[in-house]
């Protein structure tokens, strides 16, 4: 049995939670990036052998355009899956059923879903220094009883996440970082970008309609030099702070046949 990661993590956050997760499995584990647009199968083909930790954040309550689609285009074969969705502290809406819907259609077979809290990619202080220590001990335990069912070759149920269909509307942010003046035009933001915004020839601009605001681009710059406009940033972090302020926890479903 591998261990295939499949992960679209711009700002490290979903990485993480995945990690703690993965290294409660034994045995080979291979990575699949879905930040990159040509993501698919490249590092091996996946079997039905196989368990899959699929972990995207959620952004407005949906599973990211690009992770959707990198996500569309891979082969499941009837491998396990264990969904994980990453949220900064508010909500994950509709992003476990996207999630599901779309790994099922992949041909993933769905067996557990995780809904976890990290810092929020774009305003930090909400969720910030998540996952904590208790974090880090339930999603532990969250690892260890999916593997203990795995072993004992269980069969598993339908699993029932929450979400509704048709799925939240979400038409992105009207934040997008942008290059001051630190920045040296290394291109390093240009080359983790998941959807192009960002062109290498010229990596100060940003195409504002093609931006998510995955801040990808912000958590590599080696110069710190892209930010967001920090008037539109503290409106926006002050319409959010009634709905982010209180701890939220973490989500764990697994169905089974008695």
């Amino acid at each position: 049995m591998r261990l295939f990661e499949v992960v679209f993590s711009p700002t490290g956050g979903t990485k993480k939670v995945c990690k703690i997760l993965s290294n409660e499995f034994p045995g080979e584990k291979i990575e699949i990036d879905l930040m990159n647009m040509d993501s698919s199968n490249s590092k091996g083909e996946i079997t039905s052998d196989d368990i899959c930790l699929i972990a995207v954040p959620s952004f407005g309550g949906r599973v990211p355009v690009p992770a959707a689609e990198s996500l569309k285009r891979m082969k499941g074969d009837h491998a396990k899956a264990v969904l994980i969705v990453v949220f900064g502290n508010r909500a994950y809406d509709d992003t476990l059923l996207e999630l599901k819907d779309i790994a099922e259609k992949s041909g993933f077979v769905c067996i557990a879903a995780i809904a976890a809290i990290a810092e929020h990619s774009i305003m930090h202080q909400f969720g910030s220094g998540r996952p904590d220590k208790q974090d880090k001990e339930e999603l532990k335990k969250y690892a260890v009883q999916i593997f203990h069912k795995l072993s004992e070759g269980q069969e598993f149920g339908d699993l029932v996440v929450p979400g509704k269909r048709p799925y939240r509307e979400f038409g992105g942010l009207p934040l997008h970082p942008k290059a001051g003046r630190a920045c040296n035009e290394c291109g390093a933001c240009a080359n983790v970008c998941p959807v192009g915004a960002i062109r290498k020839e010229n990596p100060r601009e940003t195409d504002n309609k093609k931006c998510i605001t995955c801040m990808g681009c912000a958590a590599v710059c080696p110069q710190n030099a892209r930010k967001l406009n920090p008037v539109l940033l503290a409106a926006a972090s002050s319409k959010m702070k009634k709905a982010c302020s209180s701890r939220k926890e973490n989500e764990f479903r697994m169905e089974m046949y008695s």
